[in-house]
């Protein structure tokens, strides 16, 4: 003889249903994002533009978590003498700002100066003027090997 087994509800009693409720839980508070030696605290609104550097915040926190800004700046094999060069951290987290923006210019580079928020997130103390980047690769050698350390 079979047991009888009743059907289990497929939501069970108290959770959430509505989507946009869940939503509205969510966004309605500031979300808490550790990077680079500091946290942001993200607020949303749902009726602004979205841009794309807005999400670097978490790109940050991924590169972060990973590693991987820290391990690339201390592997890589540009050193500079003169006093007045960017902070290598500087120059290689303005070379990605610039690519996660979608620059394809130097030129371009100088439009990320005016922003304060995602320099931060890479631990940077400040972003590198346009000809710093070029500058630096030309004075690079390009036999340096990179220390995988």
């Amino acid at each position: 003889m079979p047991l009888p087994i009743a059907p289990l509800a497929a939501h069970p009693q108290g959770e959430v249903l509505d989507p946009r409720a869940a939503a509205r839980a969510v966004l309605d508070r500031p979300l808490a994002v550790d990077t680079h030696g500091r946290r942001f605290h993200i607020e949303w609104d749902p009726h602004a533009a979205v841009t794309p550097p807005g999400q670097l915040v978490f790109f940050s926190r991924f590169l972060t978590t990973a590693g991987l800004f820290r391990d690339w700046v201390q592997s890589c094999p540009l050193r500079f003498t003169s006093p007045n060069a960017p902070l290598l951290p500087d120059l290689l987290g303005t070379m990605t700002l610039a690519i996660l923006a979608g620059q394809n210019r130097y030129a371009h580079v100088t439009a990320l100066r005016a922003d304060s928020v995602d320099p931060q997130g890479l631990g940077m103390s400040r972003v590198c003027s346009e000809d710093s980047i070029p500058r630096a690769c030309a004075e690079a050698d390009p036999h340096a090997q990179w220390n995988r350390g």
